[in-house]
């Protein structure tokens, strides 16, 4: 069985397009493959700047012959009929055989379509991936049809077996396939012959390429770390960028600089986004000062001076950098110390938030006055919530944040302890966007939290206000990411609320109904997640309180708990029996039996231990479930199960006489409406 050795050569790939065009690759070519009727062991890509690699080995060197039979009409149909079926098989008259069929005779058409060469199929498969490849964006160049992400330069295409390499038969765009690559662009831009992929991997690191984009990852993680640790500093971790980096260089060279003092009072994360975004390197910390103080920048090639030269253009271009985020520092200060923090803000009265739901001054005082109203249901003093507030998205007018936009809330907390705010204001201000995504953490100051639910409630009841709903995939807002983020804050913290009264507060022209099934359905997916099974949920949510989301998690976890049990799993059988007879017993006799069960009427010892047990179980569930002990419910459920296995076992519901009868549908009554006050069991599957 041959292996499959496919390079694609071109022109640098933009670092963030190299994880999903890896991916790509490997998909369009082995399932162009097996499509065509070949099969393969393993397969695997890889990625530098310059070039996307794919190996698969144990290819099968021939797709097989197939031999198809396919019945047709009878021999005595109509002239067109028969033509048509020729046509659909593409053979002659002189080629179908006439069989014996149950109602005479009937034409068989037998198919053959011969197996084909690797070589063959797999130029059909890469010209189509070639020519079709999903770049999120393409270019042509000179004159050819062919769009790639930067031009193409040359393919590498071979298969190789015991008898050696055989070059794919393939030209696309004037570009022959063949068995050759080159080296690293400056160190070894050398031609180089390859027979297989260990041949090719070997001579690739020996001109200075380093295949695997792992690889190069791990060498810029060890080698960074390494020398911040010889200075007794360490680096700030990044995989983002680590990823990214890692897609810019064939072979890194990692080479570390020191910040100057002159800038080594502006706050970390400024230091930190300036290095990321403008000349993507890693920071490094001096862990004796907590400050940030270095740099690890990684390099393309190695030099005769060891990086000097490199080191210290970059180092210029740093200056520069940091220089402007300087100036923004001391102006924004100015500011502050001039106006204050709100004096900093006065400007988002003239930027609008949305055409119909006002400017961004409107919509901080919209916040104010809901976190005011969440305070005390969170634990915060309401002057306090609502001045930071007030402030919280000042810092939107400065121009540190105009420049990294990714930096609003935490320029906001430096300026807030600047104008002397206190504490949780300034903390408010950092962290009350968060949490932005399922790995951020969740604010738990009470100021913090204020103010973050009243940011995202804000948000939501005004667009549900104005009928600007998610519909879809299509999220222009991030209302679902907000909702999120509530339902994140509330359990997080563990706090009691009636969001339905909150949303009526944010806006009372919001369909609140409407806005907390939204919430629901976030909901579900945050306890799927943590493996709460959908029909519980659903369960829970039934009952009353359900926008208390905390109660509605309590009584979720406890009654999934349950449902993992043998009681619990037994019980609800039990349940769906008794409410399945009842259900159909009123229907059937058009009256609802819900009351009046009398144990005088019991005749069988079954009978008599399941009136006593639910008597048992009623006095032990309804002050559990009032204590919110749901612990204490669900075994006070599970005492229910041995009794009604045994009470179904020995009585007949429906009996001839018609006192029993309603007697004992009385009582299926009675197991119905104990095991609903729990949760709504009807929702539960199986």
């Amino acid at each position: 069985m041959p292996d499959l050795l496919i390079e694609l050569f071109s022109e640098e790939i933009p670092a963030r397009m190299q994880p999903k065009a890896r991916e790509d690759l490997k998909k369009l070519i082995t399932d162009g493959v097996v499509e065509a009727g070949l099969t393969y062991a393993s397969a695997g890509a890889f990625s530098t700047p310059r070039r996307l690699t794919l190996t698969v080995e144990g290819l099968t060197a021939n797709s097989p012959t197939l031999r198809e039979e396919r019945k047709g009409p009878r021999t005595d149909a109509p002239e067109k009929a028969i033509e048509g079926f020729l046509r659909s098989t593409g053979l002659s008259m002189d080629q179908l055989e006439a069989r014996d069929d149950k109602k005479g005779q009937v034409y068989f058409a037998v198919i053959e379509k011969p197996g084909r060469p690797a070589t063959e199929i797999v130029a059909e498969v890469l010209e189509k991936t070639i020519r079709n490849f999903p770049w999120p964006k393409s270019m042509r160049w000179g004159e050819g049809s062919l769009r790639w992400v930067r031009p193409l330069h040359s393919i590498l295409a071979i298969l190789t077996d015991e008898a050696g390499a055989t070059v794919v038969p393939l030209e696309v765009d004037g570009i022959k396939a063949g068995d050759t690559t080159r080296g690293h662009r400056f160190m070894a831009p050398d031609v180089l012959q390859v027979s297989g992929f260990e041949s090719y991997a070997k001579q690739l690191k020996s001109a200075k390429v380093m295949l695997d984009p792992n690889e190069r990852a791990e060498a810029i993680d060890h080698d960074a770390a390494q020398m911040a640790f010889a200075k007794g500093w360490e680096v700030v971790p990044d995989k983002g960028l680590l990823a990214e980096v890692s897609g810019l260089v064939e072979w890194p060279v990692t080479l570390m600089g020191e910040i100057d003092g002159e800038f080594l009072d502006l706050p970390p994360e400024v230091l930190q986004t300036s290095m990321k975004e403008h000349q993507k390197f890693f920071s490094v910390k001096n862990p004796k000062t907590a400050r940030i103080e270095g740099f690890v920048t990684v390099a393309n090639r190695e030099t005769a001076d060891h990086g000097a030269t490199i080191l210290a253009g970059n180092q210029k271009v740093l200056s520069a950098r940091l220089s402007d985020a300087k100036f923004f520092w001391e102006n924004d200060l100015r500011t502050v110390q001039a106006h204050g923090l709100e004096g900093m803000g006065a400007g988002l009265d003239a930027v609008t938030f949305h055409n119909k739901l006002g400017s961004q001054g409107d919509r901080i005082r919209r916040i104010e006055n809901l976190a005011r109203e969440i305070a005390p249901l969170v634990g915060a003093k309401p002057d306090l919530a609502a001045e930071a507030a007030r402030v919280a998205k000042s810092d939107l007018r400065s121009e540190m944040v105009y420049e990294f936009p990714e930096l609003q809330g935490v320029m906001g907390r430096y300026y807030a302890q600047k104008a002397g705010l206190s504490d949780a204001v300034a903390d408010a201000c950092r962290d009350h966007y968060a949490p932005l995504g399922p790995s951020d953490a969740v604010p738990s100051e009470p100021v913090s939290v204020a103010v973050a639910l009243a940011d995202k409630i804000d948000t939501l009841t005004g667009f549900w206000a104005i009928d600007e709903k998610p519909t879809g995939s299509k999220d222009p807002f991030a209302l679902r990411r907000a909702a999120l983020g509530v339902i994140r804050l509330v359990l997080a913290n563990d706090l009691r609320l009636s969001l339905q009264s909150v949303f009526a507060q944010g806006n009372p022209e919001a369909d609140t109904a409407d806005l907390m099934s939204f919430f629901h359905d976030r909901l579900k997916v945050h306890l799927r997640d943590a493996g709460i099974r959908h029909d519980v949920i659903d369960a829970v949510l039934a009952m009353p309180g359900s926008d208390d989301l905390t109660l509605v998690v309590k009584r979720a976890e406890a009654l999934s708990d349950f449902f993992k049990t043998d009681d619990g799993e037994n019980l609800i059988q039990g349940f769906k029996r008794a409410n399945n007879i009842l259900t159909q017993a009123e229907e059937k006799d058009g009256v609802e039996y819900s009351f009046g069960a009398d144990p005088k009427f019991a005749e069988t010892d079954e009978e008599k231990a399941l009136f006593a047990a639910l008597d048992a179980a009623e006095a032990k569930i309804a002050p559990a479930m009032a204590d919110e002990d749901f612990a204490a419910a669900m075994s006070a459920m599970a005492d229910l199960r041995a009794p009604i296995d045994a009470f179904f076992e020995a009585v007949q519901i429906n009996a001839e006489n018609p006192i029993l009868r309603r007697n004992r549908l009385n009582l299926l009554s009675r197991i119905r409406q104990i095991c609903l006050d729990v949760a709504d069991l009807t929702k539960i599957e199986g």
